[in-house]
């Protein structure tokens, strides 16, 4: 494993996470990206020596990787399968890190590729994107889904799933076509759900914008999603279109039977659907990384007076602790603390909390 050549093709938060992340754990370990034009950060990587070698052309130098991360969006990553067919040793994994599995293993198969290419998906992410965000700690007891088929040979499973368990990850095995499924329900569809409800907002607010200045509490929470990037996710739509699709009539069913419910003035089924929502997410693991990026955030009940966020920000400042982001929850529907305070990583969240808590300041409980 020392010894391993790998290729990057686009290079960006998740990328520069997994190359951070091997390299942390096998210094030796040499690293290939490619990009399209020159770039500051990726500079900077090569200075770090977290790359070790930069190229602007996809070349016969691809030809000694070991193996190589499709790191593009999950269109583009399909094209770039084509440009290394001619460039790849018959004995290079090829994997991916997207979100859709079943396009790009077609894709693969039908180059003639099936045996070598093993697609992957780090679940695992942030609101911020490029090599300047990533971290080696990003895939740290994260959810990495292999999507092997019956062409692939055994010891290469075997060594992305030990590539991927070095990066601090945990590995777990699905067909292309669970893993869409799953990645349909839980990811992809909530995001477009994110994107029709700050568009129901947009579309129907007066030109005060009453709708939008009081949407700043738990109305912005649970939409925060759908601040993605436009780009990546008109091309996931687009792969993952049949699972979204089932999943999309389910839900606009849902939404039928509640506005049915709603017009009938039945509370006792109301209410069951809320109970039966509450209990079945109250029972979802809160440790694990996701899909969908998660904040670190803590709510803060503070006085009104001059000096108050200051003092906060001593008490953390002083114990190492940076502050991410930092605002005043007017609207207070979902939140008891009047001031936010979002932290880097569940680390430092802790941290932040346990020393506010012994400085007497009242931390609102949200999950």
């Amino acid at each position: 494993m020392q010894h391993l050549e790998l290729g990057f093709i686009g290079f960006g938060l998740i990328g520069g996470s997994i190359a951070r992340a091997v390299k942390k754990k096998y210094p030796d370990i040499y690293i290939k990206v490619y990009t399209r034009r020159k770039n500051p950060q990726l500079d900077q990587g090569a200075a770090e020596g977290v790359i070790d070698e930069l190229l602007y052309s996809m070349d016969e130098r691809f030809s000694s990787c070991d193996i190589i991360f499709l790191c593009a969006p999950v269109l583009k990553n399909i094209e770039f399968l084509s440009q290394l067919k001619p460039l790849v040793s018959p004995t290079c994994i090829i994997t991916d890190v997207g979100s859709v599995k079943g396009n790009i293993c077609r894709a693969a198969s039908a180059l003639g590729l099936g045996r070598q290419f093993i697609g992957g998906h780090p679940m695992a992410g942030s609101e911020k994107t490029g090599y300047e965000n990533s971290t080696d700690i990003l895939l740290e007891n994260a959810y990495y889904l292999l999507t092997p088929d019956e062409e692939n040979r055994p010891e290469d499973i075997q060594i992305l799933q030990e590539l991927v368990t070095a990066a601090g990850a945990d590995c777990v095995v699905l067909s292309p076509e669970e893993h869409d499924r799953i990645t349909a329900a839980i990811s992809h569809v909530p995001h477009i759900i994110a994107v029709a409800l700050v568009n129901m907002v947009r579309c129907n607010d007066n030109e005060e914008q009453n709708m939008k200045a009081f949407a700043a509490g738990g109305f912005k929470d649970i939409t925060r999603i759908a601040s993605s990037s436009p780009e990546m996710w008109q091309d996931i739509c687009v792969a993952n279109g049949e699972s979204i699709d089932q999943f999309l009539q389910y839900f606009g069913e849902q939404l039928s039977r509640f506005r049915q419910m709603i017009k009938d003035g039945n509370r006792s089924n109301i209410g069951s659907e809320f109970q039966k929502a509450g209990d079945y997410r109250d029972s979802i693991p809160v440790k694990r990384s996701s899909v969908i990026a998660r904040s670190y955030d803590i709510f803060v009940n503070i006085d009104d007076r001059a000096g108050a966020i200051a003092t906060i920000a001593t008490i953390l400042s002083v114990h190492g602790i940076s502050i991410k982001n930092i605002g005043i929850i007017h609207n207070r529907e979902y939140a008891d603390g009047i001031l936010k305070l979002e932290l880097y990583n569940e680390k430092d969240a802790l941290a932040a909390r346990r020393l506010l808590e012994q400085n007497r300041y009242v931390i609102a409980e949200r999950d």
